[in-house]
């Protein structure tokens, strides 16, 4: 395999320094503790604090270096092809609420970007969803008809400053793309005092609801009269998201671009081998950033040829020879095609989640921080009832029964997978491999420098087998989306802890 391009992380990462929030060392309290510091989880607690609130922030890492560290940053209401379809599963006044719904979270991110005065290089721009055939022309065509019904600033084109054709596109204006770490660390560096905290480096194990609730963390308790779990996917499975949602992982490039060479917008492709694209400042100038090439987490294990695949596009395309960062993004796939966000179960009077935001999570997350807000504030609020957690979801759906067979098949097919014990010897600088050793299933890795890493390969979250990402040098878990470094330590939920160490004689 040829040597990948880039270097291997997440360019908005790279381009921000480390939040330096302390890790919760007393037990405190507070009105509202929220786990997870993405985007979802910093609009939430933002706007709760605005309103009165005090909040704990709590991070199992570094503030915005998750989910939404590692997006394409587009927000926007145009979600490749999302309006028809929704018209024809849900009907017209519900997709009429998604839409209003999409365009107010840009508003709300768009407001507090200008009363906070945060410099992220926010930018209006043109959204596109482009077919290159005519092949997908009519789905464009009736993407363009579903939006105009309800007042999107919709079009259809048959050009674009992409420097190839297409057969056409369906074009909203006033959209918007941004620096997305940049962001959520100034929002989270005001947070602090007067009662409200930000943890980094605290990862919650699981909460107690009650009154007031207690959340449990591997660095102590605080207690809360609410809980907002923002985590990706929650890491309490009693509302079984775990089972209505799928984990997807994608792939992104960034490479120096000459600004007349630079398309003007945020474009994604329709169809098969679809690409995602778009341009952003940066200290040395123009990127360009590429990504695609999207899979089911843990389902591949040779993930090099993903960024190799996009390397070649953006060299054919647009004739960029330098590819400076790669990086892989991983989000939850909801089985509906609506985001979950409200209570935990029907139950719970004071716990609250949103996940499922299906690759659209800037829009989506802000969105969910909007509403979370307004249910812990007792607010009404117009789209709260069609994106509710706890509503019916189609368990039966030929998607659902198609991921959730398929974590079966991984359940117990993934036991009978590994290699011989000897093995263990053979493994190079850099390779991780399944290993059988003694009846038990091994996580093998051995890191640059040598030295051999050896753990549990059953995920301790439900207990799949993980698989070996060749490219991003983690284990991941097939089922639903736990990943691990190579020597085991938990760096995604949902699980809360790391896998088990085993000693191999």
């Amino acid at each position: 395999m040829q040597s990948l391009p880039g270097k291997p992380m997440s360019y908005w990462v790279d381009s921000t320094s480390l939040g330096n929030f302390s890790s919760l060392a007393d037990s405190v309290s507070v009105d509202v503790a929220i786990v997870g510091a993405g985007i979802a989880g910093i609009t939430a607690a933002t706007l709760l604090q605005k309103a009165g609130k005090t909040v704990a922030l709590i991070e199992a890492q570094d503030v915005g270096m998750g989910a939404s560290g590692h997006t394409t940053a587009k927000i926007t209401s145009l979600h490749q092809l999302i309006y028809a379809p929704l018209i024809d599963k849900i009907g017209e006044d519900k997709a009429r609420l998604y839409a209003e719904s999409q365009q107010a979270a840009i508003k709300q991110l768009a407001t507090l970007v200008t009363q906070e005065q945060i410099d992220c290089d926010f930018e209006r721009k043109s959204a596109y969803s482009f077919a290159e055939s005519e092949e997908n022309l009519q789905l464009i065509k009736d993407e363009v008809e579903a939006a105009l019904k309800f007042g999107l600033p919709a079009s259809f084109v048959r050009e674009t400053s992409l420097p190839f054709p297409i057969a056409g596109a369906v074009r909203f204006d006033n959209q918007a793309q941004f620096h997305p770490r940049k962001y959520i660390l100034s929002l989270a560096k005001r947070l602090p005092g007067n009662g409200s905290y930000v943890f980094e480096k605290t990862r919650v194990q699981s909460v107690e609801e009650g009154s007031p609730c207690k959340v449990i963390t591997d660095r102590g308790s605080l207690s809360a009269k609410h809980v907002i779990v923002t985590t990706n996917l929650p890491i309490l499975d009693q509302g079984l998201f775990f089972a209505k949602t799928y984990p997807k992982s994608s792939y992104l490039i960034a490479a120096p671009i000459a600004d007349s060479q630079a398309p003007d917008g945020m474009f994604i492709g329709v169809g098969e081998g679809y690409r995602s694209i778009r341009t952003t400042p940066s200290p040395e100038g123009t990127l360009l950033l590429v990504g695609g090439e999207g899979h089911k987490t843990g389902s591949v294990s040779e993930t090099e040829e993903r960024y190799l695949k996009l390397e070649t596009y953006i060299r054919d395309r647009f004739g960029v020879e330098s590819v400076k960062y790669r990086w892989s993004s991983h989000d939850m796939m909801s089985m509906d095609m609506l985001p979950y966000i409200g209570k935990l179960t029907p139950l719970t009077d004071s716990i609250y989640v949103a996940t499922g935001f299906s690759l659209w999570g800037m829009s989506n997350g802000t969105l969910s921080g909007m509403i979370l807000s307004d249910l812990v504030l007792e607010n009404d609020n117009p789209w709260a009832d069609l994106y509710d957690a706890t509503r019916v979801t189609p368990f039966l759906s030929e998607e659902s029964v198609k991921n959730n067979l398929e974590v079966g098949k991984h359940w117990v097919g993934d036991r009978l997978k590994g290699e011989n014990e000897e093995t263990l010897t053979q493994l190079a600088n850099g390779q991780g491999k399944l290993v059988n050793v003694g009846g038990d299933k091994i996580a093998a890795y051995r890191d640059e420098d040598g030295t051999l890493h050896t753990c549990s390969a059953v995920c301790p979250h439900l207990g799949c087998i993980v698989n070996w990402n060749t490219a991003d040098q983690s284990w991941d878990c097939p089922c639903h989306g736990a990943r691990f470094t190579g020597d085991g330590k938990l760096f995604s939920g949902p699980a809360v802890t790391d896998l088990e160490s085993k000693t191999i004689e």
